[in-house]
């Protein structure tokens, strides 16, 4: 329960609220005591007493604050008792039935010798007061518990919208992955498989031992990338993927050297990690920048001069990789095709970990990817 603007938080207790009707009752009955003998005053101090109970036993404190009002004209108690039973219970007969009693016991008030009834003017205004003093809170207490089921079936409602809308988005999420699932296999699967297919027959036919080793690296690449693209095809047909789980073994620093010796081109490499554990998301990153790095080199600057280096600078791990300008080669032919989504991709791996990238070309014509990776990204 939330404090209204302006008050402490402390006017607004739970207990306190509870008190404040039966505080507001025994006040009631002070001031009409004057006209009542001690006894009655008890009675109805007491039926003030009882709507300290009224949330738990709505029925039974009603009913114990009859003979308070029966005695004396003490109308707040069985006022607030009625609005609970309406605003508490679900059944609308208990509300009446209460309602009704209240209404009798003000109607046939103490004591009947004294005022015998008359079908009167008097009469009849005796019994519209005592029926609206009933009817009144019983409404407002119905009142109360409509707008507050109304609410709760309003949260269920939105509840119900917003998990319908959630699986209708996974479904479509689903549906998307597997079309690129299909896409992926179909296009690409086929065009890698071709070119490992005629690298292994130019492995075996050719007599040039160069030409036969660049055939099996192209080769080993083929079957390498078919496997990275078996499982990423795998993620995207699964319905539903752990993050703490991977799919296959991820590459670490420990592979770093076999990426740069199958990648073909003039790598100096320097290697000094240190000797703490990397988390694996840090070494996956490292791998990830290193081999796409590799892969733009040889894209864009095929036989430029290579420097990697991977080293520990306090918590974090550097990693940059600096090509020189490409040599002039005539024979290069048009330029692959290149739209920069892979420098993207690190950037946000990089981001994700808590650490920066940064890639710019220099002055010499050549071009530098830098990541810093920190050790506490997991």
């Amino acid at each position: 329960m939330t404090a209204p603007r302006g008050l402490p938080a402390r006017l607004t207790a739970p207990w306190l609220m509870l008190l404040l009707p039966a505080l507001m009752s025994a006040l009631d009955t002070a001031l009409v005591a004057r006209d009542v003998a001690p006894w009655q005053v008890v009675l109805s101090g007491l039926a003030a007493a009882v709507l300290l109970l009224r949330r738990r036993f709505p029925v039974p404190v009603m009913l114990a604050t009859l003979p308070g009002t029966y005695v004396s004209s003490i109308w707040l108690a069985p006022i607030t008792a009625v609005y609970t039973v309406a605003a508490a219970r679900t059944r609308l007969r208990t509300t009446v039935l209460c309602a009704s009693a209240f209404a009798l016991v003000e109607f046939f008030h103490y004591p009947l010798a004294d005022h015998p009834i008359a079908f009167d003017r008097d009469t009849v205004l005796n019994a519209i007061t005592a029926v609206m003093l009933a009817a009144g809170p019983a409404a407002l207490g119905l009142l109360t518990r409509t707008r507050r089921e109304l609410a709760d079936r309003l949260t269920e409602l939105t509840e119900g919208q917003q998990r319908e809308s959630r699986l209708l988005a996974e479904r479509v999420l689903a549906s998307e992955r597997a079309r690129l699932a299909r896409e992926m296999h179909d296009v690409v699967s086929h065009q890698v498989s071709l070119i490992s297919i005629q690298a292994g027959a130019l492995q075996v036919s050719t007599t040039d031992p160069r030409a036969r080793d660049t055939a099996r690296t192209i080769r080993e690449l083929s079957v390498r990338t078919l496997e990275e693209l078996r499982q990423m095809v795998g993620v995207l047909r699964a319905a539903s993927v752990r993050r703490d789980e991977p799919l296959a073994p991820q590459p670490r620093l420990a592979d770093l050297p076999g990426l740069i010796e199958g990648s073909g081109l003039p790598v100096a490499g320097e290697f000094t990690p240190g000797d703490r554990p990397w988390p694996e998301a840090v070494e996956r990153a490292a791998y990830r920048t290193v081999q796409e790095a590799l892969t733009n080199i040889s894209k864009h600057a095929p036989g430029a001069e290579v420097r990697v280096r991977v080293a520990a600078r306090g918590p974090r791990l550097v990693v940059e990789v600096r090509n020189g300008p490409p040599p002039h080669r005539p024979d290069a032919g048009a330029p692959l095709p290149g739209g920069g989504h892979g420098l993207v991709g690190l950037r946000e791996r990089a981001q994700l970990l808590g650490g920066s990238f940064t890639a710019a070309a220099g002055p010499d014509g050549g071009f530098t990817v830098r990541a810093e990776l920190p050790a506490a990204a997991e």
